[in-house]
């Protein structure tokens, strides 16, 4: 049985002969962002686009400069001839009641963009030759069109905008701690103010400086502080090893220990305390060694359903995503990564850290301090990225083994800071149980505060 697609057509017919008597509704329908498009009864779209065009000339929209624009433009017969325009002027509301129409025109129009998504997804899934997760990003795609705001942002004043610059400062003076998600790590904190919503951070390193437990680091700290669940995305350790090294840091276990499983007794208790702790916090991990931007999309709009927000996405590493298989090169394609990238922290509304490889120029210098330009693959990961930090371990360099210490003192550098400073930041690192600290100014290793 076909059903008649959602419509509020007598509610539009009494919208229009408002229009015809009195300005001010058309205003209020303007205001409101009500398009032509919007209404069901074709010969509606043509009236409303006809009252619009003359508002934005500057001449009268009643019923005779309506008539007469239709009729010059021929769609006066498509608009229901002259009768039919003056039938609407027998049934127009009040301006009062215009705002009730107006909304229920919109969600009316809604609802058939909703159906006919839904038919466009049941058609695409019914000749699908393309690959699932392509099919499936589309989709969701589709029903965010819909269910985005219709309204665009208004213009504000510059009165508007200082008040609330002043309240924001204010509220800032009066507050204890950063305003952004809190990492843990005093310095960091300090210099960012937190990691802020909706920015993409680049992690990078070369191999073996520690930046994926750095990474576990952070997102155990971020999830112990914070509202909102944290998403990691591990391309390249199975998720049992990351659990590893995160029951290792924070029950300050050797990992070695929990890798061979002879733990003792005391080791079994903190196992059994730091697993309890990791547990209740909303930590998840995806280790699909192949995966595109597309489905980490995906994932993470579903697991922020489920958990109302998201307090960071970690992804280790950029350079392991698949790309979509439509650039010309590998450069061009960690382009569209990073900037999708970018995209997600917009969306997701939280952090993005993405962990990212060193080209191996870092190696060739004698000064082996890593710079922007070391980037690995593309220059687009700095531009589209709003904070990029280095982790550095000199000691990794030092060829004398009796210079290699267990507990060492690592920089974290702030290179890019596009709202804020740059500087690098001491870390200590604990090899055995990959657990970094803030550096104490005695030098003495202590968990992030």
């Amino acid at each position: 049985m076909i059903h008649e697609l959602p419509n509020a057509s007598r509610m539009e017919q009494a919208l229009l002969g408002a229009v015809l008597i009195d300005p001010d509704v058309l205003s209020r329908c303007r205001d409101e962002d009500l398009s032509p498009s919007e209404f069901f009864v074709p010969a509606h779209q043509a009236i409303y686009s006809a009252m619009t065009t003359l508002s934005d000339r500057g001449k009268p929209v009643d019923f005779e400069n309506v008539a007469l624009f239709l009729e010059e433009a021929g769609d006066l017969e498509a608009a229901g001839g002259m009768d039919y325009l003056g039938s609407l002027l027998d049934g127009a509301i009040s301006g009062a009641a215009a705002p009730r129409y107006i909304e229920t025109i919109q969600n009316k129009s809604q609802l058939r963009r909703l159906i006919a998504a839904a038919d466009q997804i049941s058609e695409d899934a019914s000749t699908a030759n393309g690959e699932m997760d392509v099919i499936l990003d589309t989709a969701e795609r589709q029903i965010m069109d819909v269910t985005r705001r219709r309204k665009g942002t208004e213009f504000k004043s510059s009165a508007e905008i200082f008040n609330e610059v002043k309240n924001e400062i204010a509220m800032l003076r009066e507050q204890k701690g950063v305003s952004g998600i809190r990492t843990g790590y005093s310095d960091l904190d300090r210099m960012t103010n937190g990691l802020h919503r909706g920015d993409l951070i680049i992690l990078a390193a070369r191999p073996a400086m520690g930046k994926s437990a750095f990474a576990l680091n952070l997102a155990n700290e971020v999830s112990r502080r914070n509202e909102g669940a944290v998403a990691i995305f591990s391309l390249e350790m199975p998720a049992a090893s990351l659990m590893k090294r995160l029951i290792a840091a924070e029950g300050h276990i050797d990992g070695s220990v929990l890798t061979s499983g002879k733990l003792n007794n005391e080791q079994l208790i903190s196992l059994n305390e730091a697993g309890g702790d990791l547990s209740s916090r909303p930590i998840y991990i995806d280790d699909s060694s192949m995966i595109k931007v597309s489905q980490i999309f995906s994932k993470c709009r579903k697991l922020r359903s489920q958990h109302d927000s998201l307090s960071l996405i970690v992804i280790d590493y950029l350079q392991l995503i698949s790309g979509s298989g439509r650039s010309d090169s590998r450069q061009q394609e960690v382009s569209e990564i990073s900037r999708n990238l970018k995209i997600l922290a917009k969306e997701m509304d939280c952090p993005v850290i993405a962990l990212s490889q060193l080209s191996r120029k870092v190696e060739e210098r004698t000064n082996h301090e890593p710079q922007l330009s070391d980037l690995r693959e593309s220059g687009s990961i700095e531009q589209d990225a709003d904070i990029v930090m280095f982790l550095y371990r000199e000691q990794y360099y030092n060829s004398d083994p009796d210079a290699q210490t267990e507990v060492e003192v690592v920089d974290l550098s702030l290179k890019k800071h596009r709202n804020g400073e740059t500087g690098n930041i001491q870390l200590v690192f604990e090899k055995s149980c990959s657990l970094f600290s803030s550096a104490q100014k005695d030098g003495v290793s202590g968990y992030a505060g």
